[in-house]
């Protein structure tokens, strides 16, 4: 009977010892456990960096007293373009509105002196020049390549709360109608849109 016993758990301990030898415990995954999250800071950081913006040649020779210049990209909402549409008349064709603050270190701290914008009408290039007035932007000078200054020069002053219309408070002074028409109506678009973007809230 002893013998019997003593066999019989010799028995079970070797079964034991088998299953727990057979039985293995899978390696981690390393590439899977080392891998950072798809929207990680560390992903993010490997990510290749944005391109900076190129300052065009026309807006750092409508400022030349800035020494440095920054590239603004903001979008109009819908209802910024249904107001500027209902008060122009016009239509607004990009909602990405581009602007370029230009800044002097003259004096020895970082100044804006004054923004540039780009507006394209009749197939010409038109640039704009803003400065601040009152919290709002105020059109300083306007440049564009074989048009009449005394037309031009009718701009200067004048921002969101003025008509600017051929006819009202602007006049061909010297340019086609038809020229004269497409520049004073896409002026006027791009003053709503920075009154709209960069201007001081106010109530008329």
């Amino acid at each position: 009977m002893k013998i019997l016993i003593f066999v019989t758990a010799l028995t079970v301990s070797l079964l034991s010892l088998a299953c727990s030898g057979g039985t293995t415990t899978p390696a981690a995954n390393t590439a899977t456990a080392n891998k950072a999250p798809a929207n990680s800071t560390t992903a993010n950081n490997a990510a290749a960096p944005a391109k900076a913006d190129e300052i065009p040649a026309s807006v750092k020779a409508a400022l030349p007293g800035a020494q440095t210049f920054t590239a603004m990209h903001k979008e109009l909402t819908d209802a910024q373009i249904a107001s500027i549409e209902k008060d122009t008349g016009g239509k607004v064709t990009e909602k990405d509105h581009h602007s370029y603050p230009g800044f002097s270190t003259a004096s020895g701290t970082k100044t804006q002196i004054g923004s540039v914008t780009i507006v394209k009408a009749a197939g010409k290039e038109i640039i704009v020049i803003y400065e601040n007035k009152e919290g709002s932007p105020s059109i300083k000078e306007i440049k564009a390549e074989g048009v009449p200054a005394g037309f031009l020069s009718q701009f200067a002053g004048k921002g969101h709360d003025d008509d600017l219309l051929l006819g009202a408070d602007i006049k061909a002074n010297g340019a086609k109608d038809d020229l004269a028409k497409a520049i004073t109506d896409a002026v006027r678009i791009d003053v709503l849109s920075m009154q709209a973007l960069y201007g001081k809230a106010h109530a008329h």
